[in-house]
């Protein structure tokens, strides 16, 4: 059945691949070849109003409908030189996915000097999306991420956190301290003077898969927060989601984190969740991740093309 493309056009569009990227995540065995509805919700919500690197959601996502007007395709960025390809695998064809990467040629790249520049994520063991990209011109790049999965098929035992911290929940009266932990995780060269405040968190709050009790503080012994991670928890697919996860830089000890993700994944079984997903790019992540969700993971490298 021939395919027909279209930008984005209203809301119910957004509605509509939420459920889309639901059918194809359970298509592919709850493997991210595409994005889970997670991390759709955290883009828009988070990422496009909060980092900056991307106009609104309406203006850079493209859908491929079939004859009765199902969703077979999506594409769009996550920030601007950079494109991901959401595909029914029962709709995949190199024609699609040929069309989808130059759409995103088209739309989605930065300039850098003369040139202008665009990166795929592409799984490692996924052949033809590797080939169609190196036709075009694209070489793999040194960013690599590894996917990783947990199945949550065993209780989950109270993890014991160090002396005088205390792992739960996070409070509204945490925000604050929660949102500077997450400034000088993510910002640690920056000068303090560059902290905007915590409003930006509230729009975390409105995410639809939003659960303060998924969503997990450390709390040391000055009642600031050392570290953190926020579940979103999906009952459709039984998938937890673990974005963001992190530490202030000041806080060295020993076997908090990975009693922190312990918890979590413990209040994610205890609410119906039986699997357990999180991404890491750097060492110090991956370490961490391996610890708890143990070995099995999933290697993603970027294709990256400058013309």
């Amino acid at each position: 059945m021939a395919l027909s493309m279209r930008p984005y056009s209203c809301e119910d569009d957004y509605w509509r691949i939420r459920d889309f990227l639901r059918r194809v995540f359970l298509s592919n065995g709850r493997t991210e070849h595409s994005w889970n509805v997670a991390r759709l919700d955290y883009w828009r919500w988070h990422v496009v109003p909060n980092c900056g690197v991307c106009p609104p959601v309406e203006e850079v996502t493209y859908v491929w409908e079939n004859g009765d007007g199902d969703l077979a395709a999506v594409l769009n960025p996550e920030g601007m030189g950079e494109a991901f390809l959401q595909v029914d695998p029962d709709q995949r064809t190199p024609d699609l996915e040929e069309e989808m990467v130059s759409l995103a040629e088209e739309n989605f790249t930065v300039k850098n000097g003369r040139k202008r520049k665009l990166c795929f994520m592409v799984e490692a063991d996924d052949t033809p999306r590797q080939g169609i990209l190196s036709a075009r011109g694209y070489r793999r790049g040194r960013f690599r991420e590894y996917a990783r999965r947990l199945r949550l098929t065993s209780p989950i035992d109270p993890p014991r956190g160090p002396e005088g911290w205390t792992i739960r929940h996070q409070r509204p009266e945490d925000i604050p301290s929660r949102s500077w932990a997450s400034w000088k995780t993510f910002h640690p060269e920056d000068p303090e003077e560059g902290y905007e405040g915590c409003d930006w968190y509230y729009s975390l709050e409105r995410i639809p898969l939003y659960r303060r009790d998924l969503d997990m503080v450390a709390v040391g012994p000055d009642g600031e927060v050392g570290g953190f991670c926020t579940v979103w928890y999906d009952d459709v697919t039984r998938t937890g989601y673990f974005e963001p996860v992190g530490r202030k830089p000041d806080v060295q000890v020993r076997g908090l984190m990975r009693a922190l993700l312990l918890e979590a994944c413990r209040r994610l079984r205890n609410v119906g969740g039986d699997l357990a997903t999180v991404g890491g790019c750097s060492f110090p992540a991956n370490t961490l991740y391996y610890s708890v969700f143990g070995p099995h993971r999933q290697l993603v490298e970027s294709w990256v093309r400058e013309w």
